[in-house]
Parts: C-alpha cells; structure tokens; sequence
C-alpha cells in the first residue's frame, strides 16, 4: 500500500513542483499592473484578468499539494490528545465522510458549467479580457481529481498505521 500511496503522491509532489512558480510570477505581474497603472496611467483588463487566473491556478491545483504537506488548517480537539492509531481512525473518518464525499459532490455539480463552457469555448469575463473561462471553470474538476487523489493516498497509509505497518 505505501508503494501506491507513494506513486499517488508523486502526481501532486509533481502539480505543486509547477505551481509555486506562479506566487512569484503573479506578484511580479501584480507589480507591473500597479507600476503601469500608477506610474505611467495605463491599464490592461487581460494585464489585469492574468493575476485571477494564476491565483485561482495556483490556489485550485496545489490543494492536492498542501494536503500531502499536512499544510491545510486543523481546528481539531480530538486529535491533539490522540496517539498514532488514534489520529488514524479520526483523519480516515475525515477522508471517509467529509472530503471525498465533498469532492464527488463538487465534481458531479461542477461538470455541466465546465462542459458548456468548453462546448462554447466561453470568453472573457470581462470586455478585452482573456478569452479563456473554459480553462478557468476547468481547474474546478482538476481540483477535485487532484484532492482526490491525495485522500487516497493519505487513506492508504492510515490504513497502513491501523494495520500496525507503520507508525506516523
């Protein structure tokens, strides 16, 4: 199982490898759009639309990649008193019933919009934007795969701890 889950967490090492480049390249973009704007008084709405497109990109595809880091937000009061079988159960409880089952729902719902989108390679949103909302409502059921993925694998190797394979 840990061969699996290793193979599953090469996908979002490899997404988040790609994707942390944009927090760079979205804050040198961000600065050009202020730089141009207020100090030479021109503005560029696709100039504009870039940064929501690296954001929402960087943020939808390297979710997979935090939960590999255990980089998400925990507010969790059972936990923190737990030993490893114990954080086990509750993080595969968590797998079980909330994520993947949120996931499946987001991905069913999500499907008809970023179909109909690609059907009419939706444009801009707004008026001399980038042409692109088809790509953008797409990062939608990548992030669902992407969250997916990696709940398997974090599921295997909880279960791997439960079996009594391996310690955490």
């Amino acid at each position: 199982m840990e061969r699996i889950a290793d193979g599953l967490d090469a996908i979002n090492r490899a997404v988040g490898r790609v994707v942390r480049w944009l927090a760079l390249v979205m804050v040198l973009v961000q600065f050009g759009v202020v730089l141009l704007r207020y100090v030479y008084g021109m503005s560029w709405i696709a100039l504009n639309e870039s940064v929501l497109y690296m954001h929402a990109t960087l943020f939808m595809l390297g979710a997979g990649y935090t939960l590999l880091v255990d980089g998400h937000v925990r507010v969790d009061i059972f936990q923190s008193k737990a030993g490893p079988r114990g954080k086990a159960r509750i993080d595969l409880l968590g797998h079980l019933v909330l994520l993947i089952p949120s996931m499946l729902a987001l991905l069913y719902w999500s499907w008809p919009s970023v179909r109909n989108a690609w059907a009419i390679y939706e444009g801009p949103i707004s008026v001399g934007g980038i042409p692109a909302v088809f790509l953008l409502k797409s990062l939608i059921p990548a992030f669902c795969v992407l969250l997916l993925v990696q709940s398997l694998a974090c599921l295997l190797r909880k279960l791997t701890v439960l079996a009594g394979g391996a310690a955490e």
